[in-house]
């Protein structure tokens, strides 16, 4: 924290306005605009895509392309946005107008990643009811063509949908918190982005190099896999969507875990960021 917040408690009111600021310079970037523009685009298109048989079901393409293109460029927007929010302040020197005042630096680092975590929670709001929209369109037309297909009611269970929007969001947040921690230490916005995008890579893959080596003989070797696989969080868990399009919902104790699952790691992480930053010359 800086010198003149030991004098002074922790206050909510101040990294609330700290979120806020970022919130509104991040809805000013281009690159917000951009994204979500693409990401929208992308998404109506899927129905142009229906007539190919991809070996599943029309509505379920649809729902597996929508949450493809809200991974994508959700994730992108995450991590640049981070990023670029954070050094944008330390490369303008406004961080250290900021932490010359009574604030902390854990309000400093957790309003940042509130400001991001609205942002992209606004993308993901944004992309679900176009989804939905585009899904419930759809399906009244099937409903309409092919009615016996339809004797039990809509195949969409649109409260899932919501909750997948959600559980994204959630691993977002992840995402942003591990960004503000490498950019805690990092010196350079490029690298930190870099550095990023592979822990993204090695975030959605870990699973399958615990799996790899969940049978090896060597005992050391399993336990540091299983250790690791502690480490980085398991993105792959926010994969709840495969049973939308087909008929059947969502376990709501498996999404509950998985809401836990995430909040525990943006917790841990964000300490982590906190106390990295907190031993950084400004």
């Amino acid at each position: 924290m800086s010198p003149m917040a030991n004098t002074v408690p922790f206050s909510l009111n101040r990294l609330v306005i700290v979120a806020g600021n970022t919130f509104l310079e991040a809805v000013r970037q281009k690159l917000f605009n951009f994204l979500l523009l693409l990401a929208i685009a992308l998404v109506a298109s899927a129905q142009f895509f229906r007539e190919f048989n991809f070996g599943s079901s029309e509505l379920k393409f649809i729902s597996d392309f929508g949450f493809g293109a809200m991974v994508f460029f959700g994730s992108t927007l995450t991590i640049a946005a981070t990023a670029q929010l954070f050094f944008s302040e330390i490369e303008n020197r406004t961080a250290l107008t900021i932490l010359a005042k009574p604030i902390w630096r854990t309000e400093f680092i957790f309003g940042k990643f509130l400001g991001v975590f609205a942002v992209v929670g606004v993308f993901c709001a944004l992309m679900t009811l176009l989804l939905a929209g585009l899904l419930y369109h759809r399906e009244s037309g099937l409903m309409t063509m092919h009615p016996e297909a339809f004797e039990h009611g809509r195949i969409i269970h649109y409260a899932d949908l919501v909750v997948m929007g959600m559980l994204q969001w959630l691993k977002f947040g992840v995402l942003a918190a591990i960004t503000l921690l490498i950019a805690s230490f990092s010196n350079t916005n490029l690298y930190t982005v870099v550095m990023s995008f592979f822990m993204l890579v090695i975030c959605h893959l870990q699973y399958l190099a615990r799996d790899a080596y969940a049978q090896v003989a060597s005992v050391p070797l399993r336990l540091l896999v299983q250790v690791l696989g502690y480490v980085f969080p398991n993105f792959q868990v926010f994969n709840l969507a495969d049973q939308i399009g087909v008929g059947s919902g969502l376990d709501a104790s498996v999404a509950l875990h998985v809401v836990v699952y995430a909040l525990i790691y943006i917790g841990v992480i964000g300490g982590l960021a906190v106390y990295s930053f907190s031993s950084r010359e400004i």
